[in-house]
């Protein structure tokens, strides 16, 4: 059994490098038809690779995706303007607004979809205490839940040690005792569970409910000089994401992820595409954890960071 879950174990790693390739922004202008987007492999970005597939079959308006291994290289294109929007954490949007980036958040990436993996031997958050928690980035909704999670067993993170790894690392770090838990964008909390390294010890819904993670965001120079396009693009954004039931969720997946089957089964248990505009309610309660947790003590208002209105 042991030789079995190794193997298991070398053939994810093997699959998460093949993730890790660091898409690159052309030089020069997008064509004029088209929209560079920014993404990371993960489902929390499965809306603009569905979109990807049917906006240029609607309205000749082409997604060009330029895929990258981790949130400093992404977050480098998009603040450069060396992409037209991304799919990013909106933490880490909200600090580029905030340090005066020309952008604008214009739709949430999903609802949910994010749990808390801890090793086998870990059965409540008070056994965190002492023990190595990894997350992708400070600026993340998973900092969040992590502190939900501290917060609700009478720990704080000076408890614990928190430590930052790229997505695809988390699952072989739990598997080789490196950190004793993590939370992390899916598919990587399913890989840990399908190779018996963890479980689940809280879903997002538990800690937050209806929580936000990732969401869409567009330069302010794309949506200035290209209006018409950007508001297209939006309207299709979220078309695309009402439209990704759990069969057409997994078909895309499959399509742009190397990730077994039951991989994907179980980490698209966990999250939800419907209905994917910031309403205010959700980004003020947003902000206030930003604030609470220490993510920062000045985020964008709703007013500065928010575009739902193309008019």
């Amino acid at each position: 059994m042991k030789k079995r879950t190794l193997s298991l174990i070398a053939a994810l790693a093997l699959s998460a490098a093949v993730l890790t390739g660091c898409g690159k922004a052309s030089d020069g202008n997008s064509p004029e038809s088209s929209v560079k987007i920014a993404y990371l492999p993960i489902t929390h970005a499965l809306p603009v690779l569905e979109e990807a597939e049917e906006l240029e079959k609607e309205n000749g308006l082409k997604v060009e995706l330029v895929k990258f291994g981790s949130w400093p290289e992404l977050l480098d294109a998009l603040n450069t303007g060396k992409v037209d929007g991304a799919s990013v954490l909106i933490e880490l949007a909200m600090k580029s607004k905030q340090e005066g980036v020309g952008i604008k958040a214009v739709a949430l990436g999903h609802h949910d979809g994010n749990v808390v993996i801890v090793s086998n031997s870990i059965n409540d958050g008070a056994d965190l205490k002492g023990k190595t928690f990894a997350i992708p980035h400070r600026q993340s909704s998973h900092n969040i839940l992590l502190n939900e999670v501290l917060e609700k067993s009478g720990l704080t993170v000076d408890d614990i040690n928190v430590t930052e790894l790229a997505p695809t690392e988390m699952p072989s770090a739990l598997a080789s005792g490196q950190i004793d838990g993590y939370c992390v964008a899916e598919p990587f909390g399913a890989m840990g569970v399908a190779t018996g390294a963890g479980k689940v010890l809280y879903t997002s819904e538990e800690l937050w409910e209806d929580s936000v993670c990732c969401g869409l965001v567009l330069t302010d120079k794309f949506i200035e000089n290209e209006t018409d396009k950007a508001k297209s693009f939006v309207e299709s954004y979220k078309k695309a994401g009402a439209a990704l039931d759990a069969e057409t969720a997994k078909k895309t997946a499959e399509k742009y992820f190397k990730q077994s089957s039951d991989v994907l089964d179980i980490s698209l248990q966990w999250i939800s595409f419907d209905d994917l505009e910031i309403s205010e309610e959700t980004y003020t309660l947003l902000t206030d954890k930003v604030k609470k947790y220490g993510l920062s003590d000045n985020p964008p208002s709703y007013a500065e960071f928010v575009k739902n209105d193309f008019q």
